[in-house]
């Protein structure tokens, strides 16, 4: 059905000019160290709000998938969690860096039927796809073992099913189906900007729209960084 709740970011640069609706696919896009993980993060918290009330329909339940990071970094977001109190509501699903590149391209689906479990049961949830730029590079080192044909960038062909089958799995659903949502924030991290990279423009035209960060603006101090013309 159509989308017609918003997801609060609690984020006015967003909230304003690049709403999220609930059941809605938002890109975070941007170069490494221009907060994309900070405002997925501030995301979370911001539901806290609605938990405290008691109004069921207005409660997100918030799942966070770490594909491919550092156990420190995804250590130092969960103790940003606690410290919040947003783990009553959260879960994280994390497959890092340091484990088998199987077990970092499996684990967005896996987080993904846990989103499903919500949206299907006539709640609300969110996800956070940390980062997919990671998840295909698992998904072209498992492709390149079993000797399948590279592609751009030496990806295999098949890599823009990889993201779409899992994003299009983010819906509002009809109010005979319980009117529950999934809400799929994924994040790309981009080269020096270049967001017409294979995997960047892969994602840009399955998702609904962009958050477009730029190193620039965070090294001037606007915090996020979100060039609002190009997002």
């Amino acid at each position: 059905t159509s989308v017609s709740e918003p997801v609060q970011t609690g984020i006015k640069a967003i909230d304003s000019l690049i709403p999220i609706g609930r059941g809605q696919r938002e890109l975070i896009i941007g170069d490494r160290q221009t907060g994309k993980t900070a405002i997925a993060v501030d995301t979370i918290i911001n539901q806290k709000q609605a938990h405290s009330l008691t109004n069921e329909s207005d409660k997100i339940y918030c799942i966070y998938v770490a594909i491919g990071q550092k156990r420190s970094s995804v250590a130092q977001i969960v103790k940003k969690l606690e410290d919040a109190g947003a783990m009553d509501y959260t879960l994280i699903v994390s497959a890092t860096a340091s484990e088998a590149a199987a077990l970092q391209f499996i684990a967005p689906y896996s987080a993904c039927s846990m989103g499903e479990y919500f949206r299907d049961n006539g709640m609300h949830a969110l996800i956070i796809y940390d980062d997919l730029s990671k998840h295909a590079v698992a998904y072209r080192q498992i492709s390149l073992l079993l000797r399948r044909p590279p592609g751009r960038e030496a990806y295999p062909g098949d890599v823009f099913y990889l993201h779409s089958r899992l994003l299009e799995r983010a819906a509002k659903m009809s109010e005979a189906k319980g009117s529950g949502s999934l809400t799929a924030l994924p994040i790309i991290e981009t080269q020096a900007g270049d967001v017409s990279a294979y995997i960047p423009t892969n994602v840009i035209s399955i998702t609904d729209g962009q958050i477009f960060l730029e190193s620039e603006l965070f090294y001037k101090g606007v915090r996020p960084a979100v060039n609002v013309g190009i997002s």
